[in-house]
């Protein structure tokens, strides 16, 4: 039987386990016994087939031989019957526009799933290609075009009641009203004052949509979640591994419940639009883990934007080698992280994982002997196992008086969020002076700069010798997806970019970012950390005076063997963790 031939005869009907097998074994993808021994089995289930031959875990017989999952055979099955396939990425759905499109009554009847609205075509999700009778009853009353696409069917069964329930909590969102006005926050629309309302934070359809945005960025992988008002509507964007993200747009009003509801659960004042607030949040994911939310407000044009820190406590636990260190890092670390006094330096910009750093260090230093004290602005993450304290510049506390508090406090290793200024950068010197192991960040371009930053803030040099243990700068590289990297040969001009001045030997073999749904087309999933150590010799010591000379510092430090940013980031392309375009676009360049 023709393949034409084959369709023809299954026009009209629901997929069947036996035309789907017969399939599989006519393309050599399935042996004919697995086939019929299947087909004896499940006869007569309710169940979609391509669900029944996914749980199998079998293995197609043509190279590269992949895993016949749901996903794959949704793919193969839209090539033959000359159908787009379509992944579901619930980020990507205007749940709104879809809701009002068909019940959810008729939808589920047939378990099509609207996907995308445009001005007169509707893209429509389904599981099964061959039963088409309702297109054309549809599109008379949609007055609209209808697009049909292949998707599995176990994403229509999981997002079609999910997407209906979130469309009304939107709708009922839109149309409830508190009946007090809006604060004088949006200085484009004072004209219409007296029609903005604020809705209720505590109705159930706001909190619906909270716990959908709390979820969805957990599975993503978000790190942060950006709420922004606009003249109209609200945005709400996701970064993931370092970028950023739009996934969602929102009524203004909508996104104004959001952002009350969520500073009510993190301790904030509902009222005050004015001015920045912190709060924080801790919460459950679906899979139990506790999750803690830094929260930031920031008065705008068209209102109040939020921001959310997503804080996995996973990071706690995780070994040097997990954030990225190579095994002389670790070693390095280890010796500067053991003394029973000194100072210790972390560097990068915002963003480049210092944090992360600083707490799985101080996690494995917390042991019952000794007492590890924080002062922090803000706490990133409340540990049981540290004394955290806060800044607070309303009432005068700040990193100094901090300092100067734990330092009453017995404590045995003290972590400071930030050096800032001259006042703190003395007290945390003082510190180190007086036994206590003293471990603090700086915002600066590499490590050899953090010596130069503290001699203008005017701590002695023979105080910064007496203590400085060792810096160290890092930052964090995008890995490449495991699922979709290739191999590649890397351009001699992208590799002399990486390494110019130095010599270093290209590897023979690299990796190029791909993309594939696992890492949503950016062929990059997780980021790792690229570091570079400087220890203080005896010979460093000398330059370190008053009127100090960076450049001297830098030479000696690369004499030494202090391996450059870009060097510890060039190692990690030629073991085929990222890529030499994201390392030159991170670290700063070789001197």
């Amino acid at each position: 039987m023709t393949k034409e031939n084959f369709i023809a005869a299954q026009q009209g009907q629901k997929l069947t386990l036996e035309f789907l097998l017969r399939w599989l074994v006519r393309d050599d993808m399935l042996p004919a016994p697995e086939a019929d021994k299947l087909l004896k089995r499940y006869r007569g289930e309710h169940v979609h087939p391509l669900v029944v031959i996914g749980e199998q875990k079998w293995r197609s017989t043509l190279p590269p031989n992949k895993l016949l999952t749901v996903e794959f055979l949704t793919e193969w099955l839209a090539v033959h019957v000359g159908m787009t396939y379509f992944h579901i990425d619930p980020l990507q759905l205007n749940f709104g526009g879809i809701g009002n499109l068909v019940s959810k009554s008729y939808a589920d009847r047939l378990k099509i799933m609207p996907v995308r609205v445009a001005e007169r075509e509707v893209t429509i999700a389904t599981a099964e290609p061959f039963v088409t009778e309702w297109v054309p009853e549809l599109e008379r009353a949609l007055n609209m075009k209808i697009k049909l696409v292949l998707a599995s069917p176990l994403d229509i069964n999981h997002y079609l009641p999910e997407i209906y329930n979130l469309a009304q909590s939107v709708q009922l969102a839109n149309k409830a009203k508190a009946g007090q006005p809006v604060g004088v926050q949006n200085f484009e629309q004072l004209v219409e004052l007296g029609k903005n309302k604020n809705l209720d934070a505590n109705e159930q359809h706001v909190v619906t949509l909270v716990d959908w945005l709390f979820k969805y960025a957990f599975e993503q992988r978000a790190s942060d979640i950006h709420l922004e008002p606009r003249r109209d509507i609200g945005i709400v964007r996701f970064r993931i591994d370092g970028v950023l993200h739009q996934v969602y747009q929102l009524p203004a009003t909508v996104t104004s419940a959001i952002t009350n509801r969520i500073k009510l659960l993190g301790r904030m004042d509902m009222v005050e639009k004015r001015r920045p607030q912190d709060g924080r949040i801790k919460t459950v994911s679906t899979e139990g883990d506790e999750i803690e939310l830094r929260l930031s407000t920031m008065p705008t044009a068209f209102g109040e934007k939020l921001v959310m820190r997503i804080f996995d406590p996973e990071i706690l636990v995780k070994n040097f080698a997990d954030l990225g260190f190579s095994r002389e890092q670790t070693t390095q670390w280890n010796d500067w992280t053991r003394q029973p006094n000194g100072i210790i330096l972390v560097t990068g910009p915002t963003g480049s994982g210092k944090t992360t750093t600083l707490y799985s260090t101080l996690k494995q230093l917390a042991t019952p002997e000794v007492n590890v004290c924080t002062v922090e602005d803000p706490i990133e993450m409340i540990e049981p196992a540290f004394n955290q304290m806060q800044v607070q510049h309303n009432i005068g506390l700040n990193f100094a008086d901090g300092i100067r508090t734990l330092l009453r406090q017995d404590p045995d290793i003290i972590m400071v969020g930030e050096i800032r200024d001259a006042e703190t950068a003395e007290m945390a010197i003082q510190a180190a002076l007086t036994g206590h192991l003293v471990l603090s960040s700086l915002h600066t371009n590499d490590a050899p700069s953090a010596i130069s930053r503290l001699l203008e803030l005017g701590v002695p040099p023979y105080l910064l010798n007496a203590t400085l243990l060792g810096v160290m700068a890092q930052r964090l590289a995008r890995t490449l997806c495991p699922h979709c990297k290739t191999k590649s040969d890397l351009a001699d001009d992208i590799w002399q970019e990486l390494v110019s001045p130095w010599k270093a030997a290209k590897p023979a073999q690299a990796y190029v970012a791909t993309g594939c749904l696992e890492c949503r087309m950016t062929g990059y999933r997780g980021r790792t950390g690229i570091y570079e150590m400087l220890p203080l010799s005896a010979e460093m010591k000398k330059l370190v005076v008053r009127d100090a000379e960076l450049d001297k510092i830098k030479a000696l430090a690369r004499k030494e063997g202090m391996r450059p940013l870009r060097l510890s980031g060039a190692e990690k392309v030629a073991t085929g963790l990222t890529t030499a375009e994201e390392i030159i676009k991170i670290a700063p360049p070789l001197e």
